[in-house]
């Protein structure tokens, strides 16, 4: 019987043509990749691939196999998700990381969304700033990944799909009624976020003529704020984290033209398993309302 994997990889070889973009596409390495080849060809008693220059090629007999190999492994898949949309939502899990700010507003109501719909779905939440998310989104595990950019324009990362949810405005936080011109507070002390935070700050302050004096750092949000209601500066805030948490003794503005962009993020490409899908609508719904 043929081995479905050492198949996945004969295939994977016809589609890219070479066995470095097909240990890539598998997010194998090369050496297993001509590993999995060399014991296909054993099995099967047939000549598969051969050398060609630096790379290989599919023999007659290679070719025959690929395509019929495409053919399994495509009616594999439909079976696969056929059976997960008939049980995936009433049982199984699916796994969420999620920045903090994020996990203190939308998150929650997209986890009661969930529960009401499939309630025999079991969601995993786990909290992580978007580099750490993505990592664990690669390694798979987690099945989505809440996180959040500062620069639209940045292109997606190879292999995983972005989905926007919401833009988060950015304020200028202050202890006293507070002005949009940063200017204002160029020569008084500020309070730095995150270091994706922390960037964004001294780009706004750049746009405005000036490097900011940042006297204190803390990725906590309701640290920042207590500093800030206490005189010890100012700072810039998105607005997540003060929906999550407003101290009483602050003052804000809405700083034009300086939004972050909240995404979820998914590993692979459509369609993605029941679970995931359900998970990913329970986010739009919640992030929009």
């Amino acid at each position: 019987m043929l081995d479905l994997t050492r198949l996945r990889v004969l295939v994977a070889l016809a589609r890219t043509g070479s066995v470095t973009a097909a240990a890539r596409e598998l997010h194998y390495s090369q050496p297993s990749v001509s590993h999995h080849l060399a014991r296909l060809e054993s099995e099967t008693g047939a000549k598969l691939v051969q050398r060609a220059g630096r790379g290989v090629r599919l023999t007659e007999a290679g070719r025959q196999l690929a395509e019929r190999g495409a053919e399994i492994l495509g009616r594999m898949e439909a079976a696969e998700a056929e059976l997960a949309a008939h049980v995936g939502l009433r049982q199984g899990r699916v796994r969420l990381a999620a920045f903090p700010s994020a996990l203190g507003t939308f998150v929650p109501a997209a986890a009661a969304r969930l529960a009401a719909g499939h309630p025999g779905l079991e969601l995993r939440l786990i909290e992580a700033e978007p580099p750490e998310a993505v990592r664990m989104l690669r390694a798979g595990h987690i099945d989505v990944a809440v996180i959040f950019r500062y620069d639209d324009s940045v292109p997606e990362d190879d292999g995983i799909e972005m989905h926007r949810l919401l833009e988060d405005p950015t304020y200028l936080v202050a202890a006293e009624p507070p002005t949009t011109d940063l200017a204002t507070y160029a020569n008084g002390p500020w309070i730095a976020g995150c270091d994706r935070c922390r960037m964004h700050l001294l780009e706004l302050c750049a746009r405005t003529g000036f490097e900011p004096s940042i006297a204190f750092t803390t990725d906590d949000f309701v640290a920042v704020q207590a500093m800030v209601a206490a005189g010890l500066g100012v700072t810039t805030l998105p607005g997540l984290a003060l929906r999550a948490a407003r101290h009483p003794g602050v003052r804000v503005v809405a700083l034009p033209d300086s939004p972050r962009y909240v995404l979820a993020a998914t590993y692979g490409t459509p369609p993605h398993p029941p679970a995931t899908g359900a998970l990913l609508a329970a986010l739009t719904e919640a992030a929009t309302s």
